[in-house]
């Protein structure tokens, strides 16, 4: 976590539709452009904003990155880059996190909520996630059922933004992930609408950090 605004050279944002997306999409970011992932922040809605830090370059390449990914998985991404945020700006973007009284989750997923160790996070960058978005919770646990039963797999969690996305989150080596989320998508069924399922082979250790893993 960012302690000061005021000594970032810039910030930079990258808005995208949906859970699982900005996961991968975050992932892709920090591992392309070298910069520091922040945090994801729910918009109430399928909305999942992006924040990382660096210097104007890094960042600059990090949103373009994110604009190309997104438009390779059918999504836009809206984005922009703050250069010298200014005194005070540290107030719009770093609060208390809080629990959505509504549905019950996260309304940031930043580095902060998880406290684990150096060592804890290699170990647990050797794991391969997956991710599998449904809109429906009766098909997220029908699906994440099927999931622990198909493959050697470990629930991290779900994940919920509200308007019934859900998003469950597994790790495993790289094939047992993969076949596990094939699994989900097929148990899903007519029991709701899958959003979204991805595989991401070596998470960057922003990413793993916002996770209880």
């Amino acid at each position: 976590m960012v302690k000061s605004y005021e000594e970032v050279i810039a910030l930079g944002f990258a808005e995208v539709s949906f859970w699982s997306i900005g996961a991968v999409v975050a992932d892709k970011m920090v591992k392309e452009s070298g910069v520091k992932l922040l945090g994801l922040d729910t918009t109430a809605l399928e909305n999942i904003l992006i924040r990382v830090a660096g210097d104007v370059s890094d960042v600059n390449s990090s949103l373009q990155t994110a604009v190309d990914f997104g438009n390779e998985l059918g999504v836009e991404v809206i984005s922009s880059v703050i250069p010298s945020p200014a005194s005070g700006f540290d107030k719009a973007v770093d609060y208390p996190n809080t629990i959505n009284p509504i549905y019950g989750a996260r309304e940031q997923f930043l580095p902060s909520d998880y406290k684990i160790t150096q060592k804890q996070n290699m170990k647990n960058n050797q794991h391969a996630l997956g991710f599998l978005e449904t809109q429906g919770l009766v098909a997220a646990l029908e699906a994440t059922d099927a999931m622990l039963k198909s493959a050697n797999v470990t629930l991290v969690g779900k994940e919920k933004i509200g308007a019934a996305y859900v998003t469950v989150v597994i790790k495993g080596d790289v094939a047992a992930v993969t076949a596990a989320v094939d699994a989900g998508k097929e148990a899903v069924n007519e029991l709701g609408t899958i959003i979204a399922s991805h595989v991401i082979a070596r998470p960057h250790t922003d990413l793993v950090s916002l996770l209880p893993t």
